[in-house]
């Protein structure tokens, strides 16, 4: 329970705790747990990324039809696109991939990512998570991960999802609701795009929110002395949470995506991957740490061809922008952007013109945040069925993507039953990955 609590040792946990015949509830010292996690962020944080953006693509992108194009096999591997030519020599991606060839030179293309779930469900899991599914334990995703670790900053949730949970794997697992997303509810590509939450209700002005709150602190005080600590400490945060984000200008600023100028909205496209990514960017630059958003359905089992050419391009040219937008702000060097989906597809084009799951090798985009520029990281092999080179886990994506968070992986959370787990199981920092 010391470590959960964010203690180092049971000592400091007995000292701390002996302060409670002095005055301070078990809910006044997970309060002070919290407080003191906050800072411990600020002090010790030693990552290159201060802020993620997760662009999650539901469904399993096509390798092939993406970031590892196969010119030179027989048609019924490679599909009916062909490739073009990067900033990168001797690197091509899709045809559909136009404007992001451009930033070929600021990014990192993986193209050995493997593991071994076909299943949609525990495909999503693993990648969110770090961890296969498991029927005795929900583990947190990494969004919730670093809510818990580095706490919020600047009067923002460390952790939004946009527009929604992109899948019950992107919340909290065992770490309970005080570290789960906060969710839009609404598209920012949506002409009447409201953040739900950040206004007041109808007829309550300032002054009655403000006794309103004060209500339900006293309401509090007495439930702490009645109910279970830990639930209390759960909705405490909850509540402290939604307080701060309603009465917070920050926040109503950062969620604010009318502000952007036209020609930036026109960059990034006027439609859901342009709008969600400029609105993750706004998030990021103003202080939230992880922004997790989903974009398309890439679960193109019939006519593949169709389906990329429909869905790709906008995700082009919004990802492009993004990259170029970070970049030319400083904030790509402190920014981890990361695009993935739960698996890739088969090597070979199937009966109805698509391609069906296949997690034995896939694509993953990474850049900023100590990621190194402009390169690929291993390769599959010539009909995209098996890594060639540098095969890539779950696991040591995970871990690499924490450490450039200046989150140690293998540290021990403690779950149900004060059960200790690690962050990342069996991970390795892969240190060709980085700058």
């Amino acid at each position: 329970m010391p470590h959960a609590l964010g203690f180092s040792s049971r000592r400091e946990f007995l000292h701390v705790g002996s302060l409670t015949g002095l005055g301070l509830s078990l809910g006044g010292l997970f309060r002070l747990q919290a407080a003191r996690a906050d800072l411990k962020s600020f002090d010790h944080f030693v990552g290159t990324a201060k802020s993620v953006i997760h662009i999650w693509l539901p469904g399993g992108w096509a390798q092939q039809e993406t970031f590892d194009p196969k010119p030179l096999v027989p048609v019924e591997y490679r599909g009916d696109l062909s490739a073009i030519d990067t900033k990168l020599t001797g690197v091509q991606f899709s045809e559909k991939l136009v404007k992001t060839a451009q930033v070929a030179d600021k990014i990192t293309v993986v193209r050995s990512m493997t593991h071994g779930e076909a299943a949609h469900e525990r495909g999503t899991h693993n990648m969110f998570t770090g961890y296969r599914p498991s029927p005795a334990l929900t583990f947190p995703s990494f969004g919730s991960v670093v809510a818990h670790e580095l706490g919020p900053r600047a009067n923002l949730p460390p952790y939004v999802c946009v527009p929604t949970l992109p899948a019950p794997d992107a919340g909290a697992g065992y770490l309970g609701s005080a570290f789960g997303p906060f969710v839009l509810g609404s598209d920012p590509a949506d002409g009447g795009f409201t953040v739900r939450d950040l206004a007041l209700p109808g007829g309550v002005d300032a002054e009655r929110f403000a006794k309103r709150q004060q209500l339900r602190e006293a309401v509090g005080r007495h439930f702490q002395r009645l109910e279970d600590a830990g639930a209390v400490a759960a909705m405490d945060a909850f509540y402290e949470r939604a307080y701060a984000l309603v009465s917070s200008a920050e926040a109503r600023a950062a969620f604010d995506i009318k502000a952007e100028p036209d020609a930036i909205k026109d960059e990034y496209g006027r439609n859901q991957a342009g709008q969600r990514m400029l609105l993750a960017r706004r998030l990021v630059e103003a202080g939230v740490r992880f922004v997790t958003l989903s974009y398309g359905g890439w679960d193109m089992h019939g006519k593949i061809r169709d389906g990329i050419t429909n869905t790709l391009p906008p995700f082009d040219q919004a990802f492009a922008a993004l990259i170029t937008d970070l970049d030319r702000r400083g904030l790509l060097d402190s920014t981890l952007v990361m695009a993935s989906s739960e698996f890739g597809r088969t090597p070979r084009i199937n009966a109805d013109a698509g391609r069906d799951h296949w997690p034995k090798v896939f694509s993953v985009v990474l850049a900023g945040g100590g990621i190194k520029r402009g390169q690929v990281y291993g390769a599959s092999d010539t009909i995209a069925a098996e890594p060639a080179d540098s095969p890539l886990s779950v696991a040591d994506l995970a871990t690499t993507v924490y450490h450039c968070l200046g989150i140690v992986a293998d540290k021990e959370l403690m779950a149900p039953g004060n059960r200790p787990v690690e962050i990342v199981d069996d991970g390795t920092v892969r240190k060709d990955l980085l700058a």
